[in-house]
Order: C-alpha cells, then structure tokens, then sequence
C-alpha cells in the first residue's frame, strides 16, 4: 500500500522483479511498467536508431541537412561551402561543423534543424534583453542534445529513472516528444542564461540547471505531455 503523497517503489526496484511501478499523478496513482507496449517499443527503438547514427560528412543527406540549417538560419545569405569561416557565425566552433558532432551525432544535427525551423524567431535570439555574453548557438544545441540523452537513460535496457518511464509514456503519444522536449530545453537554458547575465565559462552550470528544472517539470502531477509543461509556454 502507498501511503499518500509518496512514491510506490523507487528506481532501485526497478528490473528486480516487479512488473509495474506507481507514483502520484492528479490525485491517484498511475502505472508505469517496465513491460513496454507494443508502439512505444517501436518508437524508442527508432530513437535509439536516431541516437546511434554518427555524423558523416561524406553522405549526402547529411551535407544536405547542413545545407538546411543555414538556410533556415541565414535564409537571405547564400554559403560559401560546407566548411567555411561562415559557420562560425551560427556558433560552430571552426569552420568545419562537423568536428563538433562528437558523441551527439546526427540526431543533434536534426534537433538543430528541427528547432530552426519550427522556431525561427528563437533561433535569432529575437526575444528579450539579450546578454552581454551569448552563447554559441549551434554548439549549445549540440550539447543540449547529448545533455537530454543522458537525463532520459535512453539506452538502458530497462527503466532506472521516472523520468525516463514517464517520457517514454510520452513518446507513445507523440512520436515527436524528443524533439519536442530538446526545443523546450533550449529556451528553459536560454531563459536561464538571460536570468543569470551568464558568461561562457558558466554554460555547464546553466545546463544542470535546465536539466534540473526539465526533471522536475516532467514528474509534475498535471503533466503528461510535452506540451503540458510549464515551460512549453516560452515556445510561444
């Protein structure tokens, strides 16, 4: 029996057994099973599909979502070439974007385009007293996509986390939650950067905190989607 306002079995229990867990949600309690449905394994494994592919400048497709990204970011400047002084204007670290993938891979690169183009104005940094530093942009874009990899366990075999089993229970709904939640991370660590008049030596700092705030805002009683969460308003 749970006693109110606590959580029904912790994260070590997880993967000894037991089939289902149960946590607080809108007054009752809800389930989370380890035992995933027949749809939501369909869709982690196509994000973990995401996840594994790496970078490679050579394939054309991924020089063409290259070519994407600074149209959607630079629609009025034409580029000069896949490595070119140009793409340290969006925040790459040198010329050559591709040497910032790392462990991230293609899937940051998608995120990137995805963000840009659903959220254009976001992307030129449009809202809001901007800082005296600013962040590099493609760059803080790669590591929020290594950053959300990591706070989701994705690659565990069974759930460790709550936050990993409810975003998972999100995915089943939205085959887009990932994308979703990664636009949500960028404004939370831009909002937050704002707040904190940060410099460049503290962007570890701000995105353990955005990573924090993301927590906390998905185990929230009224959010059981993306679009629930408080912080999904800044998008608007």
């Amino acid at each position: 029996m749970c006693a109110d306002d606590a959580t029904c079995g912790t994260p070590t229990w997880i993967g000894k057994g037991l089939t289902c867990v149960c946590f607080k949600r809108k007054g009752t309690y809800e389930r989370i099973c380890i035992n995933l449905t027949p749809q939501q394994a369909k869709r982690l494994r196509r994000l973990k599909h995401r996840m594994k592919v790496y970078f490679d400048a050579s394939r054309p497709d991924h020089q063409e979502a290259l070519r994407a990204l600074w149209a959607a970011t630079y629609p009025d400047q034409e580029l000069h070439g896949l490595i070119s002084d140009q793409w340290k204007e969006m925040g790459w670290q040198g010329k050559d974007p591709s040497t910032d993938f790392r462990g991230a891979g293609f899937i940051s690169l998608e995120n990137l385009l995805f963000f840009a183009k659903t959220f254009s104005r976001l992307l030129r940094k449009q809202g809001g007293k901007r800082a005296d530093w600013e962040y590099p942009f493609a760059v803080a874009g790669v590591n929020i996509t290594f950053m959300l990899m990591q706070m989701l366990d994705l690659e565990a075999t069974k759930p460790r986390t709550f936050v990993r089993s409810v975003f998972l229970q999100m995915l089943s709904d939205n085959e887009w939650a990932f994308d979703l939640l990664y636009c949500v991370a960028f404004v939370v660590m831009d909002k937050q950067w704002l707040e904190r008049n940060a410099t460049y030596m503290e962007f570890n700092d701000v995105l353990k905190s955005t990573r924090a705030q993301l927590e906390r805002e998905l185990l929230m009683d009224d959010v059981l989607q993306i679009e629930e969460m408080p912080s999904y308003s800044l998008l608007s």
